[in-house]
């Protein structure tokens, strides 16, 4: 099994640790991964602006860069969703002269968050890294309806969290749930540059009711709700930290 390693431009500049940690787990499990260089953005910031064309090129990229791999992996709930969702319809509707003859999108059906490639691909059992912390667990939008790695409360299905499965493995660690477990962050991307009052609101109802839990941290699969939630908790006072579960995952190893 070969595994290319998507790590995606926000996380690149802004969380490189989060990528470390990716490639260092991966790696602690055996698996045969990846990290082709001149990878760039997947186009998400483009789409959801309304430029969605302009996110084509990106795509055509991001596919060639990793249709040879047996799975795409990224520690990015937003941007892999994205290219599930996205890139089928993106690529497909293009011209000949664009794509070239017989160009299918491959990379679309492979693109696995970290998350849920370690949960259901690799079914990791064994004990992971160590963690003597209290920690409350964020469940991005996308993580939870797009790409289900826990159960959305609205379908009023029997509760999973594939991010919780894991934690558990972590030596020491306490995991606990804020109030209204799946309530969006308020980030939502080109959302909190529009909307910034509300979404800066939304942060903090979020943030507190993490921090009503008694935890050290918050952590998710998503850099994104993470910044977002920071930088509230920073704006505001509170004193709560930040950890990417993957960091979480891979402490101590």
């Amino acid at each position: 099994m070969k595994v290319g390693l998507f790590i995606p431009c926000y996380v690149d500049a802004v969380y490189p640790e989060v990528g470390v940690a990716t490639y260092k787990l991966l790696r602690h499990l055996g698996i045969d991964v990846t990290y082709p260089e001149k990878q760039t953005c997947c186009g998400q910031p483009m789409a959801n602006a309304g430029f969605e064309k302009q996110a084509i090129p990106l795509a055509e990229k991001f596919e060639e860069k990793f249709k040879a791999f047996d799975y795409v992996v990224a520690p990015s709930v937003s941007c892999t969703a994205f290219i599930r969702m996205n890139y089928p319809r993106l690529l497909g509707g293009k011209t000949p002269q664009h794509t070239g003859e017989g160009h299918i999108c491959e990379t679309a059906k492979k693109c696995m968050d970290v998350v849920e490639f370690l949960h259901d691909v690799v079914q990791v059992r064994q004990m992971l890294g160590t963690f003597p912390h209290k920690v409350s667990l964020h469940n991005s939008c996308h993580g939870v309806r797009e790409l289900g790695l826990s159960s959305p409360s609205e379908q009023h299905v029997e509760k999973f969290n594939k991010i919780k499965d894991l934690l558990q493995l972590v030596d020491g660690i306490n995991v606990v749930e804020p109030e209204r477990p799946d309530e969006c962050c308020g980030f939502g991307g080109m959302f909190s540059v529009e909307e910034a009052a509300v979404s800066a609101q939304m942060g903090k109802d979020k943030v507190e009711r993490h921090i009503a839990t008694g935890a050290e941290y918050v952590t998710g699969p998503d850099c994104s709700c993470l910044m977002h939630m920071a930088g509230v908790a920073s704006k505001q006072g509170l004193n709560i930290q930040f950890k990417h579960v993957v960091e979480i995952l891979a402490a101590g190893l």
